[in-house]
């Protein structure tokens, strides 16, 4: 069976999982790896423009390089890219065949399809001296984390999944931090729980702690920063970057010129996809605070929509003082909230909300929201 269609027999979403179960098929792969040394980043926002763009540094200092991430927009490839391009189809299709002979048919149709797309990745690595593994919502207990990892990156940690995480920001942090081993740098955070948590586990495990500024030094960090601005990046994608140029210096003992950031793409990272649409794939409160800031006085129309575990209220009111309206364009999925709840959210904050009805080219627009929404914009563009 083709790649494509033994994942469509996956479901995407899990209300419980079975966590002895990825650490076996890991124990049944893990002799046929050649993995180079592993980043793990872990966090609720930052972790996809923070890997790209260190596996990217990797990649043009001559290093043979792969970077895992997730969800993807329009295809699954973007979650596996090699040496600054995603994965081809065949070489999916030769690491599938390959998998499933390791793993067996029995135990392939257990796991789960991030679980699946996990070892897939690791097996279509092989050969690379460097591999960027982004985890997907969790930490500790992330398909993700039965890798062994020289480095950790700790992005900024903020309330998301509850359900799956825990009601608070030291509950959060705690799930995401105990997965650190040898070594963690930890980005800049918003909530100060964070650093606490992160020296108590640090302590705990015998790990060692790095910050961006202590391995770049503060005229460095100052550069990049600046450099990011040059080239229109909003401060959070600055501070993103800062983190990943400590993580390239950290793991290859050598500096980074800051001017190869002008050479980066970061898809869906308020990226300006048409003269008057930015798209930004930043789905939380976290996330909203960051694109808020960098809209810097401008005020476009929002382009949203959500799942129903988003706290939409908390989101909407973030992004209230700097959007025109509010457009809400549909998305498919059978955990969407229901747009009359959005409407009715929007209104009690006193914003302007009705249907997404395409652009106009007097307007300005945000797109705001998950992978989800970004896939239904502009799969909307080409419809049209």
């Amino acid at each position: 069976m083709k790649l494509a269609d033994f994942l469509e027999t996956k479901p995407l979403y899990y209300d419980k999982i079975d966590l002895s179960r990825m650490p076996r098929a890991y124990a049944m792969v893990r002799p046929h790896l050649n993995l180079g040394e592993v980043v793990h980043l872990v966090g609720t926002n930052g972790k996809g423009s923070t890997g790209r763009i260190l596996a990217s540094l990797l990649k043009e200092a001559g290093y043979r390089v792969g970077h895992y991430s997730s969800p993807h927009i329009l295809r699954f490839n973007e979650r596996i890219w090699i040496d600054g391009a995603d994965a081809e189809d065949r070489r999916l299709e030769a690491a599938h065949r390959t998998l499933m002979s390791w793993l067996g048919s029995e135990c392939a149709e257990e796991l789960s399809y991030f679980e699946y797309t996990t070892l897939l990745a690791l097996t279509a690595f092989e050969g690379c001296d460097f591999v960027v593994f982004e985890a997907g919502l969790g930490g500790e207990f992330d398909a993700t984390n039965v890798v062994d990892k020289v480095l950790s990156v700790v992005t900024p940690i903020g309330i998301d999944h509850q359900a799956f995480l825990g009601d608070s920001i030291t509950q959060i942090a705690e799930t995401k931090i105990r997965s650190i081993q040898k070594e963690a740098l930890v980005a800049p955070q918003p909530a100060p729980e964070v650093y606490e948590t992160a020296k108590r586990i640090a302590k705990a495990k015998g790990a060692r702690l790095l910050t961006p500024e202590g391995v770049l030094g503060k005229a460095v960090r100052r550069s990049i920063l600046d450099t990011a601005v040059s080239i229109g990046w909003p401060l959070y994608l600055g501070e993103n970057a800062v983190a990943a140029f400590a993580a390239a210096k950290r793991l290859t003992h050598r500096d980074y010129d800051p001017e190869m950031l002008a050479s980066i793409q970061l898809k869906g990272r308020f990226e300006r996809i048409l003269p008057n649409v930015i798209l930004d794939v930043g789905h939380n409160p976290l996330g909203a605070r960051a694109v808020a800031e960098a809209l810097d006085g401008r005020t476009p129309v929002l382009v949203y929509n959500a799942l129903e575990d988003k706290d939409v209220v908390q989101i909407l009111e973030i992004l209230q003082p700097v959007i025109r309206r509010l457009e809400i364009i549909p998305i498919e999925s059978e955990r969407a909230i229901a747009e009359e709840r959005l409407a009715e959210a929007a209104a009690k904050l006193g914003i302007e909300a009705g249907p997404f009805r395409g652009l106009r080219e007097e307007e300005e627009y945000l797109v705001f929201g998950s992978f989800i929404v970004a896939e239904a914009f502009l799969k909307s563009l080409h419809e049209t």
